[in-house]
Formats: C-alpha cells, structure tokens, sequence
C-alpha cells in the first residue's frame, strides 16, 4: 500500500456537480459581490422611522444621499492609494470602496427634514411620519 498525496482542487467538485448553478456561482459570489452590501436596521416608533446604514471605513464626504420618486438613494465610494519607491523597488496599493442602497418610502414619510448623521461607522436617518398618519386611537365601531 502506497500513501498518495491528495490535491485538492481550489472550487471543490462544485463545478462538476449537477447540483451546482454555474450562472449563480459567477454572478452572486465574484462579480456582484452581494456580501459587500451594508447591513440596514429600520425601526419604526410613533413619531418616526430610524434607519441605521452598516458602513465602516468612510467619511462624511463620501455619501450621496437623495430623494427621488419617494426612493431614499443612498451611495458610497472610497478611494485610495500608496505608493512607496525605494532603491530596488516601488510598492504601489490602491483600494477602492463602494456601495448603493435604495430604500422605497412609506406614503407617510415626510419628504422634508429628514436628517441623516454618520459616526462611528454608522449613517442614520430620522424619517419623521406625517402628522395624519401618526398612531391614532383604535375606535370600536358598533356591528349592526
């Protein structure tokens, strides 16, 4: 009996297997790169909606943020780079951030004084809710 080193492939037998969607493959984990995409948190009280954006590593002037068509359009791009020259070489690092998020509004959003406020890595809206709308009493209505 011999011992055989074993070499394993770096995709696994996922490639050859008839379960495995190639399409799916490609497009969701090397190209779009959904796992890149910030955590969201949306809390709703009676006055308002919170929204809290997962997005560490940018500044302040790195955001877009607007209002179009009852969309809130959220969006982020980073770049940078380094570059080092020494006697024998040149190391050069560049790095290169960036997302969009669209959230579509509830009618009883007010489009007007929304605040938006980034620290810590974290962006956060205050979606204040239309005075009509606001949690009202329940009322019983009589069954005739």
């Amino acid at each position: 009996m011999s011992l055989v080193k074993f070499k394993r492939k770096p995709w696994g037998n996922l490639i050859t297997s008839d379960f495995f969607d190639n399409d799916d493959f490609f497009e969701n984990r090397l190209w779009k790169k959904k796992m890149d995409e910030p955590a969201l948190n949306v809390k709703e009280t009676d006055e308002a909606f919170e929204v809290e954006l997962a997005a560490p590593g940018f500044s302040k002037k790195d955001f877009e943020v607007t209002i179009n068509d009852d969309c809130l359009n959220i969006s982020a791009e980073k770049s940078d780079s380094k570059e080092e020259k020494e006697e024998n070489y040149t190391r050069r690092e560049f790095s290169y951030n960036s997302f969009e998020k669209r959230l579509q509004l509830p009618d009883s959003v007010k489009d007007e004084g929304i605040k938006a406020r980034y620290k810590d890595g974290i962006l956060s809206f205050n979606l204040m809710k239309k005075e009509e709308v606001k949690a009202q009493e329940p009322k019983l209505i009589e069954v005739l």
